[in-house]
């Protein structure tokens, strides 16, 4: 694949521009009036606009400025009445520490006084206040089919929570009480992770966006009891190109139905996200990550919370997650490329040798975007592996999942860039031993791809003998070089998530199963460690 010239963009910027150049020309490519990205609360109240007044967004594009549509701030006399705006979108995750910490997040359509969480230990005792911080995001008319918009998301960090402990709460502002005997069916739960090790399941999937079969996928997903979910990006599809450019289309509205369409889950289910291509939104500063810091609250503990909000990691029972952002290692998307200057490598490496020494943590998950194996559209980054892969091994991660193929693919134990030991399903494999088990686990919603030219699905059921497939991974130079691959284990074009058993004791084990949207099982294996 080559670049081509795109049509409409001036000579001097046909070249790939870094977000933060492309940030720049779209500031001064549109006229707009913007909101800021995250806006202190004082004395409590959270306004838009002039002081006094609630910010409105006009819906008629006859308010525009050279195409962009400005916020309209009516006058204090005729505010909007907090009783009638109903929060939405609520969705959860850990702080740093999922013992102690969640950090709630939700959306409201205009702007409201005082928003705040109500939390307790009972649903009709919701004696703790907590103010909730406001971040509105403006987008501006990117293009003339798309309006201005205004958005107002809303947080509340909780820390000093009881491990092991169920809370209640509910979200509200100013003429909207979640206390309320009225509003009572409002009130949500979660569960704080455990003080030690204990059973429990996680769920995982990337690129969802919105649909009927994403929304499928969200209640079976319910249907686990999940401790927690990772979504490894592309998340809602906002910005449909997905090349990181200054000429992507992005539609800010897409995330109001995104985050209504997950909120029967992620208003329960801590919902651990990072980033993938589509998340790239050039609009926001910085690295095209604003957007997702307004809209997610995720733990600060990465190299660089600021610009790299996607990388973290936390620990829940005996399993360590980190999370990363592949766009920084990306050969075949290189807008955001090198981004971190190597910082986020260097926390990896770190992070992962701290894990692996500490005596409470027996397993190690990653999950990122880009796939480092699999012969679908995309195929593999070989940014990723050559960054990524042999501090895996090094540290022996005992499980990679991605997304950015819209399908499930599994291979065996890799090692050394071989199969280390075919992985049938239903299998054990070790990763001391064995090396590496990769899933690409990206059939979540959005439309599925297929696999290379006479490559057979093959899942439990349907077991075909996958033999040499000839496919092929990015290299540095943005090229495709061929591969002729032997570790491609399991198949499956349909929509699907990954829904993972940690079990601690005397001999650990992650019970690691893959359901198709139907609930038939698709994949099953087992990762045991020290076998040998």
């Amino acid at each position: 694949m080559t670049d081509t010239p795109r049509v409409g963009i001036p000579e001097h910027l046909q070249r790939r521009m870094s977000m933060p150049e492309q940030h720049e020309y779209l500031r001064t490519k549109v006229s707009h009036r913007k909101v800021s990205r995250r806006s202190a609360l004082i004395g409590g109240v959270a306004t838009a606009g002039a002081a006094g007044g609630i910010g409105v967004l006009a819906g008629s594009a006859s308010t525009a400025s050279a195409g962009a549509p400005t916020l309209v701030t009516a006058p204090a006399t005729a505010e909007v009445d907090g009783s009638l705006v109903a929060p939405f979108g609520r969705h959860l995750a850990f702080g740093a520490d999922p013992k102690t910490q969640m950090r709630i997040s939700w959306q409201v359509p205009f702007a409201v006084r005082r928003p705040y969480v109500r939390v307790g230990l009972k649903p009709w005792e919701l004696s703790r206040k907590v103010e909730a911080e406001v971040r509105d995001l403006h987008t501006p008319s990117l293009s003339k089919k798309l309006p201005a918009v205004d958005q107002y998301y809303l947080h509340a960090a909780l820390d000093g929570l009881r491990p092991g402990t169920t809370y209640y709460y509910g979200v509200g502002h100013d003429g909207f009480d979640p206390a309320e005997a009225s509003r009572l069916s409002t009130i949500g739960s979660f569960r704080t992770a455990p003080a030690g090790a204990e059973k429990f399941v996680f769920t995982a999937f990337g690129d969802q966006g919105v649909s009927y079969d994403a929304l499928g996928n969200d209640q079976l997903i319910l249907g686990q009891n999940p401790s927690f979910h990772l979504h490894a990006g592309d998340i809602c599809y906002a910005d449909s190109s997905g090349h990181g450019e200054e000429s992507d289309t992005y539609d800010a509205r897409v995330w109001d139905q995104f985050l209504a369409q997950t909120e029967s889950v992620a208003a329960s289910v801590p919902w651990m996200v990072t980033t993938g291509n589509h998340d790239m939104e050039a609009w926001y500063s910085p690295n095209g990550y604003g957007g997702q810091s307004a809209r997610w609250s995720l733990p600060e503990n990465g190299p660089d919370a600021a610009q790299a909000p996607g990388v973290y990691s936390f620990t829940y029972g005996n399993v360590g997650v980190v999370a990363l952002d592949a766009n920084d290692v990306s050969y075949e998307i290189p807008a955001n490329q090198g981004y971190t200057n190597g910082k986020q490598t260097a926390w990896l490496d770190k992070r992962l040798r701290a894990l692996r020494a500490d005596p409470g943590i027996d397993f190690i998950v990653v999950f990122f975007h880009h796939c480092a194996y699999s012969t679908s559209t995309h195929a593999s980054d070989g940014g990723v592996r050559d960054a990524w892969v042999g501090l895996f091994e090094k540290h022996q991660v005992d499980l990679v999942i991605n997304g950015h193929n819209h399908v499930y693919e599994r291979t065996d134990a890799i090692k050394g860039g071989e199969v280390g030991k075919p992985v049938p399903i239903g299998a054990t494999t070790d990763p001391k031993r064995d090396g590496i088990v990769y899933v690409t686990a990206g059939g979540a919603g959005k439309e599925l791809y297929s696999f290379g030219v006479g490559v057979k699905d093959s899942y439990e059921g349907h077991v075909h003998d996958h033999d040499h497939i000839l496919t092929f991974h990015w290299t540095k130079p943005r090229l495709p070089d061929p591969d002729t691959v032997e570790w491609s284990r399991v198949r499956y074009t349909g929509f699907s998530f990954l829904a993972v058993e940690a079990e601690p004791g005397a001999q650990p084990k992650l019970k690691v199963t893959a359901l198709a949207e139907s609930g038939e099982r698709i994949d099953a294996f087992e990762i045991v460690r020290g076998t040998s």
